[in-house]
């Protein structure tokens, strides 16, 4: 080796110090400057090789599933312009005050919050300060939100069952129907399924170690996963903590001292900005959208709470129990006309793998590692499709994107699995079941639309049956067809929500309520498209509202936040949502709307506002504000749109 070696040794002279300790007879070595660059790693190989246990195929393998996923999310990304308008607004107003940016709300003004806490607002709001307000700068954070999923997932499902498993669950998870909408769309689902995959990653890594500093680290996810979308992170919260009491290497008194810590830091992680919020005075910071109080704690345990289980959600449009406007409830929901295609495809093979990955390890050590998975991974399935099959109130398709993680990471767990036990017979009769299962189930689903004709749903059933059948029989295969046996079962299970992947990016979704699936695919009573979707205003009305604009708090108002946002997307300025989302909150009210126009605040008030009134016991303060203002002002027609003028009292109230 080129090097200088140096033998410190003490001199007759005393020049140097003697060593305090004894001597060290080993030399030391200084490399020389070429020596160094010869021998210094090679980052980048490493980057691509990964962990030296590694086989050489996993890393290329998993940089090609996170570029493809990339590629599928972003390639078509602008096409739904500014997709939920209701959150582009806020996001537009966030990234214009940060004062709006800390409470959600949807003007820069502060009139008024959405109806759901402000975290998936901020990421895209600071990417708008970094890009400026495009469809492109909203959208990116959620594409590359859901690549981060993929990655998270594969991480975590690698860590104990192999690269090939957790190239399966990540693929799983990239294909899921729901996973390509939500992952392209604005609502705040992706920054929640992602925190939700962290938090299981967390978990897996704080039960290897007994660690309580990973399981405070699970904490902070799920209480950001709780600022995000309040109540519906913690359905993944009991077997986290179950799989943790059960299985992490250490006394009960510990692993009880760590859960209590994780529980503290979710508490800390998001109560920090409910207490900031709950003790502000009312009159510093915007009204709580979605609430009938002005309260974060009413709505975190009404409107998006319990009234969701039980259907009495006050001020929400329909609902009701048995699902209502949303869709019958019942355990079979899930597979139902308007939700099976979203998120079902694999559910079916999820749930026979979870049975046979819980048997496989069932006589395992306490702190089996693998056990411990299924108990995260299938506890998070199961409670949260239980709770989506039950509950009552607002239901939207959308929603059971939180399943696809726990779903691709069952996937690739026991397909692995079962095949490591194949010799013994039962795990090769488990995978052509789960083969089987994904198959009949893609054949029927995709016997429900005719984008693809008849020639996908056949060869999908055709492909698996035989894969299935194949399964069975690989002992007495001939080496080299055993691969070609196990890709097509993957193919057959991938193909049906793969093609509905791709069918949704490759379209624009907007509104509010939207779905995955090719175009013109049917729908249950559930089903409502792309409802409650902003207008695009024209340029008259952009002109009209933006003249001396520097004068007003709001160049307009309208009830119902679609009106509004659509008006503030298109002038870039703010606009004052009456009521909120459904215009059923009492924000403002009469006597407060009127000050506003006594001190000459609000310029225009936009007629024929898209809200739904008192809904369900909500307030009936925006009729009383549209009774008074038709009553009280002119009306203007500003390119077929009517207006009325707020500083032009009509003559008959003069």
């Amino acid at each position: 080796m080129d090097t200088m070696t140096l033998t410190t040794t003490g001199t007759a002279g005393g020049s140097a110090p003697a060593p305090s300790g004894p001597a060290d007879p080993r030399p030391q070595t200084f490399p020389t400057p070429a020596a160094a660059r010869a021998g210094r790693p090679n980052r980048l190989r490493r980057l691509w090789r990964g962990p030296g246990a590694d086989p050489g195929w996993a890393r290329p393998a998993m940089f090609g599933l996170l570029l493809a996923t990339l590629v599928l999310y972003t390639w078509n990304l602008t096409a739904s312009g500014y997709a939920n308008s209701f959150y582009s607004a806020a996001v537009q107003a966030g990234a214009d005050s940060w004062k709006a940016f800390f409470f959600g709300s949807s003007d820069a003004a502060g009139s008024i919050t959405v109806d759901k806490p402000p975290a998936s607002l901020w990421v895209m709001a600071l990417s708008v300060r970094v890009l400026g307000l495009s469809s492109f700068a909203i959208l990116l954070p959620q594409a590359l939100m859901g690549v981060a999923t993929v990655g998270v997932v594969y991480a975590t499902v690698k860590r104990q069952f192999g690269a090939a498993a957790g190239l399966i669950g990540g693929a799983v998870v990239a294909l899921t129907p729901v996973a390509a909408l939500m992952f392209t769309f604005n609502n705040p689902d992706a920054l929640l399924t992602l925190l939700m995959a962290l938090g299981a990653w967390a978990t897996v890594k704080a039960i290897e170690q007994a660690s309580p500093r990973w399981m405070m680290i699970v904490g902070v996810f799920i209480g950001l996963g709780f600022l995000t979308k309040t109540l519906q992170v913690l359905l993944v919260v009991p077997f986290f903590g179950l799989a943790y009491l059960i299985a992490a290497p250490t006394i009960l008194r510990k692993r009880i001292a760590h859960s209590l810590l994780a529980v503290g830091a979710l508490v800390l992680s998001a109560g920090w900005w409910v207490a900031i919020v709950e003790l502000i005075p009312a009159s510093a910071r915007p009204y709580i959208g979605g609430s009938q109080t002005n309260s974060f704690l009413e709505l975190t345990f009404g409107y998006n709470g319990l009234g969701r289980i039980n259907g009495d959600e006050t001020g929400s449009v329909g609902g009701g129990g048995g699902g209502g406007n949303w869709g019958a409830t019942g355990l079979f929901r899930m597979f139902s006309s308007s939700v099976g295609d979203q998120i079902s495809w694999l559910i079916p093979s999820a749930l026979v793998l979870l049975a046979a990955g819980l048997w496989f390890r069932g006589r395992r050590p306490r702190t089996d590692l693998r056990r411990a998975a299924y108990v995260v991974w299938g506890g998070w399935l199961v409670v949260t499709m239980l709770v989506f099959s039950f509950m009552a109130g607002i239901f939207h398709e959308y929603y059971t994107v939180a399943l696809a993680p726990a779903v691709g990471a069952l996937v690739g767990m026991g397909v692995v699995e079962a095949w490591q036990r194949r010799a013994d017979g039962l795990g090769t009769v488990v995978l052509a079941v789960a083969t089987a299962a994904a198959a009949t189930w893609g054949f029927l689903l995709l016997s429900r639309t005719t984008a693809y004709g008849d020639w996908l749903r056949i060869s999908v059933l055709t492909v698996g049956m035989a894969a299935a059948l194949l399964i069975l029989a690989t002992r007495w295969m001939h080496v080299r067809a055993v691969p070609l046996v196990l890709a097509g079962a993957l193919v057959a299970g991938l193909a049906g929500p793969g093609a509905y992947a791709v069918s949704t990016t490759a379209q624009g979704h907007a509104g509010s309520i939207v779905t995955a699936g090719p175009a013109g695919t049917s729908r249950g009573p559930g089903g409502m498209g792309g409802l409650l979707n902003a207008e695009t205003p024209s340029t008259a009305v952009v002109a009209a509202l933006s003249a001396n604009a520097e004068k007003y708090t709001w160049v307009a108002a309208a009830i119902g936040s679609q009106t509004a946002a659509g008006l503030q997307l298109g002038t870039q300025l703010p606009v004052m949502a009456i009521g909120g989302f459904n215009g059923s909150d009492p924000s403002p009210t009469l006597a407060q709307f009127q000050q506003y126009v006594a001190d000459g605040r609000i310029r225009y008030f936009a007629g024929g506002g898209r809200g739904f009134g008192n809904q369900n016991g909500g307030s009936s303060a925006s009729s009383e504000i549209s009774a008074w203002v038709q009553s009280s002002f002119t009306a203007v027609e500003i390119d077929g749109s009517t207006f009325y003028d707020l500083t032009q009292p009509a003559s008959s109230a003069q």
